[in-house]
Parts: structure tokens; C-alpha cells; sequence
């Protein structure tokens, strides 16, 4: 049973960097599309939120990579930032498809993140 549980742990723990690596791509995909598109788009705080998204998102991958521990703390910070950029993302995204796919990968990384951090 024990080798069940760390099957499944194991299985999680690849999800999660699988979405961290995904949502910091897609992240700088998307801060480029905003500098294109200007106006909204580009204001500080949204900007500057993605940024962070994609910092955290490389930072908790790289945590969970190298098989820290502290990984719970980086992936509860991850789930949060996550969480405020798929909303931040999600105000923009009516007929503009980048932007709805920003909202869709931090909110998919948010949730593995959080089941990392639980």
C-alpha cells in the first residue's frame, strides 16, 4: 500500500511541475501578446502580476524538481499568485483567445498547486 500512496504522490507531484512549466510558458507568451496589444493590457498592476505569475510558477517547478521539502510553501504562494492572474487575465479574455488561455493555464496550475500545498 505504501508504494500506492507514493505512486499516486509521485503522479501529482509531475502534474504540478507539468502545469508550473506550462503556466510560466504561457505567462511570457502572454506579457508579450499584452505589450502588442497596449492600452489596458499593459497597466502596472496586470503586468506586473503576470510577471510574478511566471516567476513563481518557475521558481515552485524548480523546488519541486530538485525534490525540496519547502516545496509546499512555493507551491501555496504559486496557487495564490496563480489564482489572482487567471482573474486578472479572465476580465481581458472576452474575444481575445491569449488571454483566455492565460486564465485557463494559471487556474489549472493553481489547482495542483493547491492539492501540492495541502
Amino acid at each position: 500500500m505504501p508504494h500506492d500512496h507514493a505512486a499516486a504522490q509521485s503522479g501529482q507531484l509531475d502534474a504540478c511541475i507539468q502545469a508550473c512549466t506550462a503556466c510560466h510558458a504561457i505567462c511570457l507568451q502572454t506579457i508579450a501578446h499584452c505589450l502588442r496589444q497596449g492600452g489596458r493590457h499593459v497597466e502596472h498592476a496586470h503586468m506586473t502580476l503576470m510577471m510574478a505569475c511566471a516567476d513563481i510558477c518557475r521558481t515552485s517547478a524548480d523546488t519541486m524538481l530538485r525534490g525540496a521539502d519547502v516545496h509546499v510553501h512555493t507551491c501555496a504562494a504559486c496557487a495564490a499568485i496563480c489564482r489572482a492572474c487567471a482573474e486578472s487575465c479572465a476580465a481581458m479574455a472576452e474575444g481575445d483567445p491569449a488571454m483566455q488561455r492565460c486564465a485557463d493555464a494559471c487556474a489549472e496550475c493553481a489547482r495542483h498547486c493547491e492539492e501540492m500545498a495541502a
